[in-house]
């Protein structure tokens, strides 16, 4: 039996990752957590999250529950996953890390934080978005510099960091598959009067509005011809199946950081 924590179990994933990893009969959820004066701490964790009574109170503390367990799941702030990731480090807990908005800065530290524990780290755990990020990967690699790309995301209206951590891996992707430099040539914004395309540009549009789950479009656009790849999500539950995969596949795992690339096989 895999025993797992559910960090921000009252959020939009929170709730979803509940529901995938409750269902499983090879995973037990030992644990979760909310911040301090949520409504949920000190509560029944199935009877909150709308299933029967688990015996499981969720906690403000994390040092506070996860004395038995094996995997953390944080899908959470970047604030709140370094220091989650701190405490995985020193107890020996492996994690998996779904959140994004993370600094240069916050990218590096959690890398050197995570070197002595299996963990996977991946902006979007979707199959369907990881099989994107090949595919974007591939056609850039095939296509070259003769055609152009653009990549267009939307999420909902209240989704904090711009762009998406999906839009960011897609356009490192594409930067991979043309060996480029993204930080060289990625542009977030155009307005006013910019001048032509330059060459090896990488453009990332952003999209905010309504309740979009998510949407992002990688747009290969050449003369005469374009190429789009496009992937819609409807609702979490493919995000939560993808977390399903990863904390079945990273059980014995050696220490270091893992992607879906690697949990999928790709």
């Amino acid at each position: 039996m895999i025993k797992v924590i559910i960090v921000g179990v009252d959020g939009k994933m929170g709730r979803s990752i509940y529901a995938a990893l409750n269902n499983d009969e090879e995973i037990s959820i030992v644990g979760a957590t909310e911040l301090p004066g949520h409504q949920f701490v000190g509560k029944d964790l199935g009877e909150v999250m709308g299933f029967e009574r688990s015996c499981v109170d969720v906690s403000d503390d994390i040092y506070t529950v996860t004395g038995d367990s094996d995997i953390i799941v944080d899908f959470t702030a970047p604030e709140s996953t370094m220091s989650n990731a701190e405490y995985a480090s020193k107890k020996n807990k492996s994690i998996i890390i779904g959140t994004t908005g993370f600094s240069a800065d916050q990218k590096s530290t959690l890398n050197k934080i995570l070197e002595s524990v299996p963990s996977v780290i991946a902006p979007n755990m979707s199959i369907g978005v990881n099989l994107l990020f090949e595919l974007s990967k591939n056609v850039s690699k095939i296509l070259g510099d003769e055609f152009d790309v653009e990549i267009v995301e939307a999420h909902h209206r209240n989704k904090v960091d711009s762009p998406s951590g999906t839009a960011l891996g897609l356009a490192e992707a594409v930067a991979e598959g043309l060996e480029v430099n993204l930080k060289e040539n990625a542009v977030f914004e155009r307005h006013g009067n910019i001048g032509k395309r330059k060459d090896n540009e990488i453009g990332i549009q952003t999209i905010r509005g309504g309740d979009v789950v998510g949407d992002h479009t990688v747009m290969f656009l050449g003369n005469g011809e374009r190429i789009e790849l496009t992937h819609k999500a409807l609702n979490r539950d493919n995000f939560s199946k993808g977390v399903l995969r990863a904390v079945k596949w990273l059980p014995g795992k050696s220490p270091g950081i893992y992607s879906m690339k690697d949990v999928l096989g790709f």
